[in-house]
């Protein structure tokens, strides 16, 4: 490549224009692929991630080019999260008569997603880090980041753990609910939000309002839970 070509390439990366371009139109194939297959292993996030972090390898470009333009995109990630309130207040009437086996199914989602992170991990031969590192994947990134970084865990590899957990809670959530004969599309929800987070609520809100309400409160309140438990558990276990 001539040395005007480079200059172009680089100046072509650094842009905000690349990381905006790259993202949107990976979530367009991805919409484009799920529509054509419908088939659960081709989820638009899924799609997206998987080739962003492609093109970012082959070409060789640094994650924090790519951020340059990608926090744009980032941007609406709290947005996007305040409008799950709009379904959640949509379906509040049935919201409110759940309260309670809402409540309890989140608790015992995250006590079970915490112990079988930290009980998993020592059975492997993990480090006492590494159990810091995995219990906090339940909640949402940026409360499992928090958490980990304040418990002693290695932040990093939270967040891309919490990812995974998301990623597998969107693409084998349906599935598994439905082998286990649960078509509640309250306890749905309840269960795809708890430990699937902000992925698996987005293939809830794919397959229903109520589910993906229900999804929504049951993420916001795991992250609250989580937040809680996690200190006082690993000074116990």
């Amino acid at each position: 490549m001539s040395l005007h070509g480079q200059e172009t390439w680089d100046w072509l990366v650094s842009s905000p224009l690349f990381g905006v371009t790259l993202t949107l139109a990976a979530y367009g194939v991805g919409r484009w692929a799920h529509r054509r297959t419908g088939h659960p292993l081709f989820q638009p996030v899924v799609v997206a991630i998987v080739l962003v972090s492609t093109v970012l390898l082959v070409l060789d470009v640094d994650y924090d080019q790519y951020l340059a333009g990608g926090r744009y995109i980032l941007f609406w990630l709290g947005p996007a999260t305040v409008a799950l309130a709009l379904p959640l207040h949509q379906e509040w009437h049935l919201v409110r008569r759940a309260a309670l086996p809402i409540f309890a199914g989140v608790l015992s989602g995250a006590l079970v997603s915490v112990f079988a992170a930290i009980w998993a991990t020592e059975l492997a031969g993990g480090s006492r880090e590494l159990q810091l590192t995995m219990a906090p994947k339940a909640a949402t990134t940026p409360v499992s980041l928090a958490l980990s970084t304040e418990i002693g865990g290695i932040p990093a590899l939270t967040a891309v753990l919490t990812i995974l957990a998301g990623i597998t809670g969107a693409l084998v959530g349906p599935w598994l609910l439905d082998r286990l004969g649960v078509t509640d599309l309250r306890a749905r929800g309840v269960a795809m939000g708890t430990v699937g987070h902000g992925i698996s609520t987005a293939r809830a809100l794919h397959e229903s309002r109520t589910e993906g309400a229900f999804s929504a409160l049951a993420m916001a309140l795991s992250a609250l839970v989580t937040s809680v438990l996690v200190p006082l558990l690993v000074l116990v276990v």
